[in-house]
Parts: C-alpha cells; sequence; structure tokens
C-alpha cells in the first residue's frame, strides 16, 4: 500500500525542502555557533594535535622496523616512552576535544530551542491553523535532539577523519606515489555509491521525521482532549491512528537503515578491497628490493588510517543527512512568515489610556476559510468607561470582533483604533498590556491556583491575588483545596470544575487592572448560584472600564449600556434590551426563546 506523506506546515514547504538537497542548510547552524568562537578554537586545537598525534605514530614505526636491533637496549626503552608519550598526549587531548565539542552541542541547541520557541510564542492564530502543536514541540525536542547529537560527536569525528584522510594521503605520497596513486583510483568507485545513496537517505531520512511529527501532532492532540475521546469512545480510533502514523514512521526508518547498511557494506568492502590489493603490490615492491620493510608498513598503516576514515565518514554522512533535514525543518519555523507584524518603528499610545476601542469599516475572512466573510464591513465604536454587549447566533462574528480588537488578526478592509491609534502602528505587546481577556475555553496552566491568578499581573502580592479571587467568587472553593491557594490544578485544570476554572480565569483578569476588559461567554460554565456572585462581580469590574461582552444567554447582558446585535459578520440592530425586544427582530425573537422557554422550563 503506497503511503500518503503528512500534512506540512506551510503551503511552500515542498518547494523549500526541493531547493535544499545538500547538506548547505546545515550552514543555518552557523550563526548560533559564532558567540562562542572560544569552544571551538579549543575543540579544532584539541582535533589537530590529535590527530596529529596519530599521524606521527607511522613514522616512528617505520623506524623502529627499519633501524631497530633487539640488542640496543637504551633505544628500545626511548621508543616505547616516546609511546607512551603520544597515548598520554592522544588521551589528554581527545579528552578536551569530547568535553569542548559536547558542551557546544549543548548551548548550541539550548539557544536553538529558545530561539524556535522565542519565534513560535509571538506568532498569530493564523500559524496554528496551519501547524499542529505537537508537531511544533517534535521539532523542538527530536530535531533539535538529533542536531545535539551531531554536533556533541559526528561533527568532531567527521573533521577528525578529515584531516586523517588529508594528513595521510600527503604522507603516502611522500612515502610512495606509485601505490599512492593505485589508491586514488580507487575514490572514485568509493564515493559514486555514497553520492547516490546518500541522497536517497537524505529524503528517506526526511520522510522518517515527518512521520515522527505527525504521530506526536496526533497523539498530542488526542491526549490534550482526553476526557472528549473516552466520553465519545474513540480510544479504539485514536490507538488506530497513532498505531498506524508509528507503524509508517517504523517502515520508513527500516527502509533508511536498510540504505545505510548497503551503502556501509560497499565503501567498506571496496575500501579494503584497495587497501588489500595495494598491500599485495607493496609486498612485490619489497621482494624485488624496491621498498623496505618499514616503509611498506608506514604505507600501510596510512592505508588503514585513511580507509577508516572513509569508511568513518560514510556513516557519519547518514548522520549528518539526518541532522540537515532536521535543521531544515527548524529554519522553516525560524522564517516562518507571520501576517500579523509589529512595525518596525511603533507608534506610542496616549498616556494615560482612556480605551475607546473603535472598529472601523471592518472586513475580515479566516485564513482557513477565505469562502466565508466572518466581518462584514462593521464599525463598532465603544467609548471609554461603556459596556457593550455583542450578541447574536452561533457564526455571527461575536469572537472574531474579540479577536480583531486584540489584533490576534489583521482586517482585510478597514482598521481597529485604541484611543485614536490604529492597533496596526502599535506594538501588540505595548496595547495589549492594557487588555484584559477572559476567553470562551478558560486556560488553566499546570500550576499552583496562586501562579494562574497572578498570570494576569506578575507583580502582584498574595493579599492583591487573594482580593482578585474573591471578586470573582473563586475565594471560597480555592480556601476548600487541599493547599489553599499553593494547590497543584493539574494540566489544563483537569482537577477543577469547569466553573471553578471559569472563575480563575476572571480573578485573573480582575488583577490585571486593565482599562479594557474583554469577556468571551465569560460566565457559561457556571451554575445559577456561581454565576450570580460572578455577575455581581462583572458589573463592579465593569465600573469605569471599557467593557466588550460576548454572550448567548441574554440574561448576563440585560444591564449593558448598549447591546450590539450581530448576524453575518454584521450589525443589524443596537439599543438597550427593553429597546430592542420592543423593535422586534432577531434580538426579540432569541429573548423570547430564551426567557419565555426557560420560564416555562422552570
Amino acid at each position: 500500500m503506497a503511503r500518503s506523506k503528512p500534512a506540512q506546515p506551510a503551503p511552500n514547504a515542498s518547494e523549500e525542502r526541493a531547493t535544499s538537497r545538500k547538506l548547505g542548510v546545515l550552514g543555518a547552524l552557523w550563526p548560533f555557533m559564532l558567540p562562542y568562537k572560544g569552544l571551538m578554537a579549543g575543540a579544532v586545537a584539541a582535533l589537530v594535535l590529535t590527530a596529529s598525534m596519530s599521524l606521527t605514530l607511522p613514522l616512528a614505526v617505520r623506524r623502529v622496523v627499519d633501524h631497530f636491533r633487539i640488542e640496543d637496549g637504551d633505544l628500545l626503552d626511548r621508543y616505547f616512552l616516546a609511546a607512551l608519550g603520544i597515548a598520554a598526549v592522544l588521551a589528554v587531548g581527545t579528552g578536551i576535544r569530547y568535553a569542548l565539542v559536547t558542551r557546544l552541542g549543548e548551548r548550541v541547541v539550548a539557544d536553538i530551542r529558545m530561539a524556535v520557541f522565542d519565534r513560535v510564542i509571538g506568532m498569530s492564530p493564523e500559524f496554528f491553523e496551519r501547524v499542529m502543536t505537537g508537531e511544533v514541540l517534535s521539532r523542538i525536542t527530536t530535531d533539535t535532539t538529533l542536531i545535539q547529537s551531531v554536533l556533541g560527536s559526528s561533527v568532531s569525528i567527521a573533521l577528525r577523519n578529515m584531516l586523517l584522510f588529508v594528513g595521510g594521503l600527503i604522507l603516502m605520497l611522500l612515502t610512495s606515489a606509485k601505490l599512492t596513486g593505485m589508491v586514488l583510483l580507487l575514490i572514485p568507485i568509493v564515493i559514486v555509491p555514497i553520492l547516490v545513496l546518500g541522497r536517497r537517505l537524505r529524503r528517506i531520512s526526511r520522510e522518517n521525521q515527518d512521520w515522527i511529527a505527525a504521530s506526536s501532532g496526533s497523539a498530542g492532540e488526542a491526549l490534550s482532549a482526553v476526557q472528549t475521546v473516552q466520553a465519545y469512545t474513540g480510544e479504539g480510533a485514536s490507538r488506530a491512528q497513532f498505531a498506524e502514523m508509528t507503524e509508517t514512521s517504523y517502515e520508513v526508518s527500516r527502509e533508511r537503515i536498510r540504505t545505510r547498511a548497503i551503502l556501509t557494506v560497499i565503501v567498506i568492502f571496496l575500501v579494503f578491497s584497495g587497501v588489500v590489493g595495494v598491500l599485495w603490490m607493496g609486498a612485490n615492491a619489497v621482494r624485488s628490493g624496491t621498498m623496505t620493510e618499514g616503509t611498506l608498513i608506514q604505507f600501510v598503516i596510512y592505508s588503514v588510517i585513511m580507509a577508516g576514515s572513509v569508511a568513518a565518514l560514510s556513516e557519519i554522512w547518514s548522520e549528518l543527512q539526518r541532522a540537515a533535514g532536521a535543521t531544515e525543518r527548524l529554519v522553516e519555523l525560524l522564517h516562518a512568515k507571520d501576517t500579523v507584524l509589529d512595525p518596525d518603528t511603533p507608534a506610542q499610545l496616549p498616556e494615560p489610556v482612556k480605551g475607546e476601542i473603535a472598529l472601523k469599516a471592518v472586513s475580515f475572512r479566516y485564513p482557513s476559510r477565505p469562502e466565508h466573510l466572518a466581518l462584514d464591513d462593521l464599525s463598532l465604536t465603544v467609548a471609554p468607561g461603556e459596556t457593550v454587549a455583542l450578541v447574536g447566533p452561533s457564526g455571527a462574528g461575536k469572537t472574531t470582533v474579540i479577536q480583531m480588537m486584540q489584533r490576534f488578526y489583521d482586517p482585510d478592509q478597514g482598521r481597529v483604533t485604541l484611543d485614536g491609534a490604529d492597533l496596526h502602528s502599535l506594538s501588540r505587546h505595548d496595547f495589549r498590556r492594557h487588555i484584559a481577556l477572559v476567553p470562551q475555553d478558560p486556560v488553566i496552566f499546570a500550576s499552583s491556583v496562586r501562579d494562574n491568578i497572578r498570570f494576569g499581573r506578575p507583580a502582584a502580592s498574595d493579599g492583591e491575588v487573594e482580593q482578585a479571587a474573591r471578586a470573582a467568587a473563586a475565594h471560597d472553593f480555592i480556601a476548600a483545596l487541599p493547599e489553599g491557594y499553593d494547590s497543584y490544578v493539574g494540566e489544563r485544570g483537569v482537577m477543577l470544575s469547569g466553573g471553578q476554572k471559569q472563575r480563575i480565569a476572571i480573578a485573573r483578569a480582575i488583577l490585571r487592572d486593565a482599562p479594557v476588559l474583554l469577556l468571551d461567554e465569560a460566565t457559561s460554565a457556571l451554575d445559577a448560584e456561581s454565576e450570580r456572585a460572578v455577575q455581581q462581580a462583572v458589573d463592579v469590574l465593569c465600573a469605569g472600564r471599557t467593557t466588550v461582552i460576548v454572550a448567548h444567554r441574554l440574561a448576563t447582558v440585560k444591564k449593558a449600556d448598549r447591546i450590539v446585535v450581530l448576524e453575518n459578520g454584521r450589525i443589524i440592530a443596537q439599543g438597550k434590551h427593553d429597546e430592542l425586544v420592543a423593535q422586534g427582530g432577531l434580538y426579540a425573537r432569541l429573548a423570547r426563546l430564551q426567557f419565555t422557554e426557560g420560564m416555562a422550563a422552570e
């Protein structure tokens, strides 16, 4: 059965990969290595030292064979003392090289991970419509681990073997140009399979990494929604999907291993066959008297060193190919284009921020749904201190308005302003500091209750955290937890109920104390009693602040200064609750359904 490749992270990813089939992509690691020139210089010095010692040994062996006499005891002692000295230098040099290169690899990979995370954490939501979070995490972990292995080991070994190859070749020429010429004839025969199979190996390695990332993304998605998966008895389907991706990844890895094994067999056989042939020619030269025994042994040792270096390079080649694929995937993240960018010279918000926020003739389509107009020439101004409620059926554009006010997306037409300043001209970090958000799906981090609330304002004191929790009607249930405010709430707040998570999110927004407050279904997960308490807290919180409330439950917005009714991305009515009910239309119908049927149900 033919394999279909997993979804790619960007529309042009395949074209980008097609233009980087060489190891040159590893050059992208150079900027991360440059700050550590001292480590690199020390590692290179240790590398040259150990390679030089390895190449010195055959010269000593030749002298021993050609000039050594068993009765010369002092000379014997000196030769063996010299051998011990070379061994000591080799050992110390290798240890220093290992320490410096490994440290360099660890440092560079740590910097790469931080750079990738720094880049991704600031990307707009459009980016995450195209790339699964699990795939990003796979690149930050699996791909960087692969690069760490290469930088901390393979590159060092490759450089050492290149030095041994070049140095051994030069000394072989000086030892016997004729035999060296025979060896050089074998090099093209060895290089051809490396180039042919190496290209195939890189393609397979990249496909292997893609499938690993896809399986990680699938597993992350299933585990993040494990309760929903179990509630709909979807464990079997999730297991089957993950197993299929993992098995495909394994099959691709088998193909990679098979190709690498074939490459290794071919290269080693060709290299050592050449060594045997050259050795046979050298033996005949010794027998004819045109070469001494010591010279032949010296040449043979250099041949073995060269053969070993070529064999090592052939094995390392595949590792470098895999690292090139991993680097390419990380570079894609580092160079990913974002549609929402800060200006080169951001304008400054007038101080103090009053909180007037406006959408002016805004039209917008989500990049993932270009055929659907989410907002259609919408204009809305919220005055400082005014509370405006957005209501309407699902898909009317309510949450899109909230996203526009935070500049998670840029409008296709029109503009969004805060105190008259176009958000497009401001630093996102600058104006978002003045906005507090309570999303429809409250985000709770795997930390303590206190840290979750303090996320709204990290510098807040414990007293301010508790005050915010009381205002959000959260203090009582927090105090009842085993460790109170220091209680661990689990990943995504799994140890809390939906209403408790919502109240912690509201407390976080209260603590932020921002002039603009955005509430997206802030009371949707609360029971009647909690909703009443939170609604009282929200009423207090809204005083003096610009507040935009998105709500399906109209009971929560009856006291709003203005209710704006949306349908199909347009404003079709606005006014007070009683005015809208009297006008009839969509709002009156929604009110009748909720209030009349709700009373009948009671």
